[in-house]
């Protein structure tokens, strides 16, 4: 059985004239949102997958190093660029531009290739090339000591700057490949706990890595000292992306290298390709919609939790963390709410839920500027209710999207998302001083609703639209 069709017949099939089942059934529901009584749930048939713990343990490792390695960096120019009395910012900002235009360039680039390439290869290369560039930090500063200064600024700085780059456009392949290889190795039915709890541990991750990296990243480097290394706290990331790696090279997904060896179009026809099948099908368009306004609004809530914590006495506007933090573990509960309990609901059902939460989350946080309690209860119930969105809406996407346009969809989708996260982060700041936090939070629940709302017309609209004579 292959696992893509000829370039011919596919190219003989047009994406947006074959009607799906659900624009021919206005009561068809996907098999992961349709399950037989007798079908195991929760998270026990996804953790008894030897298959999926590969990968799990893998993207333990691999984020686990992500968020480090800012961490990482900002010790860096702690320790060799930042003068006394100079404000660490603008090194910082730099570090993360770096970061980001990657993932604006190369996202949906990225997607194209993964389809192309093994998705075994992809994820296994571009940790150990992450881990391996960690690794040659130690080495090239030593080479850049004397090196002067380039453009008004130190070369060892340049360095860190183009590693950065290299690191995050390497994250661009391993995000979609991770997303695609998961409905490879779990079957349909337990896509939703699957997803629930890589969102566990994710946010688990993001939690643990910024409140322990600083002292992880210490700990290395007096370990190190003792050892007579200088590299201790690259030996932390770099070792952290190579096991993530090396756990990999164990994966088994199935697939056929000889399918991956057809002829294929150029790459950009490939994007165009992806861009056709979002617009021809409703319900992977409104998940990468709805998905889109999450992270949105978790972007603005990033740059609105310092003057909200500024704004509670018993709070510091250096101790917003607090307040993501709760964010963070709120989603956890969610997705692991969702792992166990969630497929006895429909996908587009929780969303919605989701998204009435959302809204009244941030109406609730914008009367909580003056109690801390409330505020954490508040940002808690916002994470509960963005997992009752982004979960099922990942794995719809993961469901309804065919393998072989799996890896364009997925660099669209990190595509979108990322440019997502760029404006409110520019924007946020702005609209708050001009507006006040109550004004913008009540915008973004507005925004929530909106969303929501729209996604679930068009998709109900979808469902029971004539089919095209076209």
């Amino acid at each position: 059985m292959q696992l893509f069709e000829p370039e011919q017949e596919k190219r003989q099939r047009p994406h947006s004239t074959t009607p799906t089942p659900e624009a021919s059934d206005p009561h068809h529901l996907p098999r992961s949102e349709c399950l037989s009584p007798t079908v195991k749930r929760g998270f026990g048939p996804v953790l008894e997958n030897p298959r999926f713990l590969v990968l799990w343990l893998g993207q333990v490792f691999s984020q686990l190093a992500d968020k480090i390695y800012l961490v990482l960096m900002i010790a860096l120019i702690a320790s060799r660029f930042q003068a006394p009395d100079q404000p660490i910012s603008g090194w910082v900002s730099a570090i993360m531009i770096a970061f980001t235009i990657p993932a604006v360039l190369f996202g949906s680039l990225a997607g194209v290739f993964v389809d192309r390439w093994p998705k075994k290869d992809v994820l296994v290369l571009s940790n150990l090339l992450r881990g391996g560039a960690v690794l040659a930090i130690p080495p090239l500063l030593w080479l850049a000591r004397d090196g002067g200064w380039l453009w008004g600024v130190p070369l060892g700085f340049l360095l860190l700057l183009v590693i950065t780059f290299f690191v995050s456009t390497l994250t661009q392949f391993f995000a979609p490949a991770e997303q695609a290889a998961l409905p490879l190795i779990v079957k349909r039915q337990s896509l939703l706990p699957a997803n629930s709890l890589y969102t566990t541990t994710m946010m688990a991750l993001l939690i643990i890595g910024f409140a322990v990296g600083e002292p992880l990243l210490a700990a290395m480097d007096h370990l190190g000292t003792a050892l007579g290394w200088s590299f201790g706290k690259e030996l932390l990331v770099g070792g952290a992306y190579a096991i993530a790696g090396i756990i990999l090279l164990f994966l088994k997904t199935g697939e056929k290298r000889a399918a991956l060896e057809i002829e294929r179009p150029h790459v950009f026809q490939d994007i165009w390709d992806g861009i056709q099948y979002l617009q021809a099908h409703h319900r992977v368009r409104n998940a990468l919609v709805q998905l889109v306004i999450l992270f949105s609004v978790f972007a603005a809530l990033a740059v609105l939790a310092v003057p909200l914590a500024a704004s509670i006495p018993s709070l510091k506007a250096e101790q917003f963390g607090f307040l993501l933090a709760s964010a963070g573990l709120g989603m956890g509960l969610g997705a692991a709410f969702l792992g166990h309990w969630g497929q006895g609901f429909r996908n587009a059902q929780l969303s919605l839920w989701g998204s009435a939460g959302m809204a009244l989350s941030l109406l609730g946080l914008s009367f909580s500027t003056h109690n801390l309690i409330l505020a954490l209860l508040m940002t808690g119930c916002l994470g509960i209710f963005a997992a009752l969105i982004g979960v099922p809406m990942q794995t719809t996407i993961q469901a309804e999207t065919p393998e072989e346009m799996r890896g364009k969809v997925f660099g669209l989708q990190n595509n979108a998302i990322n440019i997502a996260l760029s404006l409110p982060l520019a924007l946020a700041g702005v609209a708050e001083s001009f507006w006040g936090l109550k004004t913008v939070l009540w915008v973004l629940a507005a925004f929530v609703v909106l969303g929501g709302t729209l996604t679930w017309y068009i998709a109900q609209k979808g469902s029971i639209a004539p089919r095209s004579g076209n």
